[in-house]
């Protein structure tokens, strides 16, 4: 194909196609596949991205929490080989492009800087939010409604800890003791 020099060359979210000038909405010629280009979504799309970009960072540090805690090998920029079970550590050292899954990054980064613990847990319980809220989206129920309910929940769910809450005297050593092994998993 001869191209003459009145066409333009846009790309256009691993889509080339030519654009004759002065009519900004002609598309003509062959359309070519050239991996590597963004793809801009909007609307339910981009939110089922989304979510299924925080569920691959989910993904990756589930598998290092627990008594069955396996130890992922990673490869630095430098060429080293680090391997840990620490998920705080492999989120620190992948690298991500997807605004999504780097918004999940930084909600372990914050973690981290608050509490100081429990960064692959809030990974964990996120990508399982988004998990449970997915189903609702692509039955087209407004996100909106979704946030409403899982508040609602965090009000009902708190309200039970509440009911079911026992006071505990500091000064009480066995009481204390049994907090401390509850803590630890000895019964």
């Amino acid at each position: 194909m001869v191209l003459d020099s009145v066409d333009l060359y846009l790309w256009s979210a691993k889509i080339w196609y030519p654009r004759r000038r002065g009519d900004a909405r002609a598309r003509g010629g062959p359309y070519f596949w050239t991996p590597g280009f963004p793809k801009r979504e909007q609307g339910r799309k981009a939110q089922l991205g989304n979510i299924s970009a925080a569920q691959a960072v989910a993904g990756i540090v589930r598998t290092t929490l627990g008594p069955r805690a396996m130890l992922k090998m990673i490869l630095d920029p430098m060429g080293g080989i680090v391997l840990t079970n620490d998920g705080n550590a492999i989120l620190r050292e992948i690298d991500v492009s997807h605004p999504a899954a780097k918004s999940m990054i930084e909600l372990s980064r914050t973690q981290d800087e608050e509490v100081g613990d429990g960064t692959t847990s809030v990974i964990v319980l996120a990508g399982e939010m988004l998990t449970v809220a997915k189903p609702f989206l692509e039955e087209n129920m407004h996100p909106r409604t979704v946030v409403m309910s899982y508040i609602k929940a965090l009000d009902t769910a708190l309200e039970t800890l509440d009911e079911i809450a026992t006071e505990v005297d500091p000064e009480d050593e066995k009481a204390m003791l049994n907090v401390i092994r509850t803590c630890l998993g000895e019964c």
